[in-house]
């Protein structure tokens, strides 16, 4: 395996790392603080600034825009860069962007990489129907709307999947959908137009094909956004986490992605980029943290020492490091994995780093904010929200004791033992 960078990637890497220290990293804190002021003052700070517009319209005249987009998926390319961009990156070479913009909040939505419109955007290449595609998937990739993925429910234990009580029954030429999701990411931002919901279609199935995926557009009748949910004392604006009813809502028969039944089969081919894409965001906001820590612990003096030299911090330091290093070639033998042999051989190496990541982020933030003291938990430096980040990961897209289970289960099934 070689997990060194190709040259285009390298290229590609070199092009974001400059766009984030030239003209996001200097214009970011402001962003925020505009954001915070809107909310303290009686604002709206679910409107997004018309800075992201700006920022966005620079990264796509450089070709810095749905990098994420996989091989073979790179839309038309008649001129420079297609309409929609992408340059057909491996999951390898699009893991080291992915670190990079970690670093900042707003470069995901900058280069139009962000989750969960990335992994929608992947269902509807891989999964949707032509029509599906022009209604959704190109306003999507041209960063005209955005979307959510409503999956957990509150009423049961969505850990275990199967267990989705949301019904999405056939009536007809219709499809009805009745139930409650929450913490939706993505609800909030104004520009969401669509939900890919996943529900109980058929409860005599077997457990893994009793469930669907359904296109819901966000204005069908029925559909009510309940309250925006923070996490930990965050909203995230403009993207927000949400929970919403579904009551009697109709929607066309070809509103099923892939069709009926088809929804843990979608997921297995959505999850494995989409958490690559998370882990490597991670390690660049781990990194991002570490930095902060190195600096201040060399800038500030207590006790006639800086704050590096006391207490340990020099060992801190070093495990840290060791720590992001690991994980890092962890998550890159994850997505060689994923480019050699697909979402099914590397079910293990995807599990393990979805554990590895957040943990180790958090655990580099958290020695970053104790390094900054009061300030670490103040609005004034990234920490806080960052550590809320690392910590919220643990549970997106299953939590910790969900993938220790599948890495136990596929270790153990090397030696004959059954589930």
């Amino acid at each position: 395996m070689d997990f060194a960078p190709s040259a285009r990637a390298q290229e590609l890497s070199e092009l974001v790392r400059t766009f984030i220290e030239t003209e996001i990293e200097p214009v970011e804190a402001g962003y925020h603080h505009e954001v915070a002021a809107l909310r303290e003052n009686g604002g709206d700070p679910w409107q997004p600034l018309p800075l992201i517009k700006e920022l966005q319209a620079k990264a796509r005249a450089q070709g810095l825009w749905n990098l994420f987009l996989p091989a073979g998926h790179e839309g038309p390319y008649a001129e420079k860069y297609g309409t929609h961009g992408g340059r057909g990156l491996t999951n390898v070479e699009y893991a080291p962007i992915a670190e990079l913009t970690g670093r900042s909040f707003l470069a995901p939505l900058v280069f139009n990489c962000n989750a969960p419109d990335t992994g929608n955007m992947e269902v509807l290449l891989k999964y949707g129907n032509q029509a599906q595609k022009d209604q959704w998937l190109d306003p999507l990739l041209d960063g005209r709307i955005r979307s959510a993925f409503a999956m957990t429910e509150p009423g049961v234990a969505s850990s275990d999947a199967t267990n989705m009580a949301l019904t999405a029954v056939v009536d007809g030429d219709e499809i009805v959908v009745n139930g409650r999701k929450w913490f939706i990411t993505g609800l909030g931002h104004p520009d969401c137009q669509v939900l890919i919901v996943m529900g109980l279609t058929d409860p005599d199935a077997d457990r893994h094909h009793r469930h669907s995926m359904v296109l819901v557009p966000r204005d069908t009748p029925g559909v009510k956004v309940e309250r925006l949910l923070p996490t930990m004392g965050i909203y995230d604006e403009p993207i927000g986490h949400g929970e919403v009813t579904f009551t009697d809502v109709r929607v066309p028969v070809d509103s099923f992605v892939s069709g009926p039944g088809e929804a843990f089969a979608i997921a297995q081919g959505r999850l494995g980029p989409g958490r690559v894409h998370h882990c490597m965001r991670l390690i660049g906001l781990a990194e991002k943290a570490l930095e902060l820590a190195c600096r201040r612990g060399t800038e500030r003096v207590a006790f006639g020492k800086p704050l590096a030299n006391l207490g340990g911090n020099r060992e801190r330091i070093a495990e840290h490091r060791i720590a992001i290093d690991s994980t890092r070639l962890l998550v890159l033998n994850a997505a060689w994995k994923l480019d050699s042999f697909g979402p099914l051989g590397a079910l293990s190496e995807v599990s393990q780093i979805k554990v590895a990541a957040p943990r180790m982020a958090q655990a580099v933030i958290d020695f970053a904010m104790q390094i900054h003291g009061g300030g670490g938990m103040s609005n004034d430096f990234p920490l806080a929200a960052a550590w809320t980040n690392a910590r919220a990961l643990r549970l997106a897209d299953g939590p910790d004791e969900v993938h220790l289970g599948m890495v136990a289960r596929l270790e153990l099934g090397k030696y004959g033992v059954a589930r």
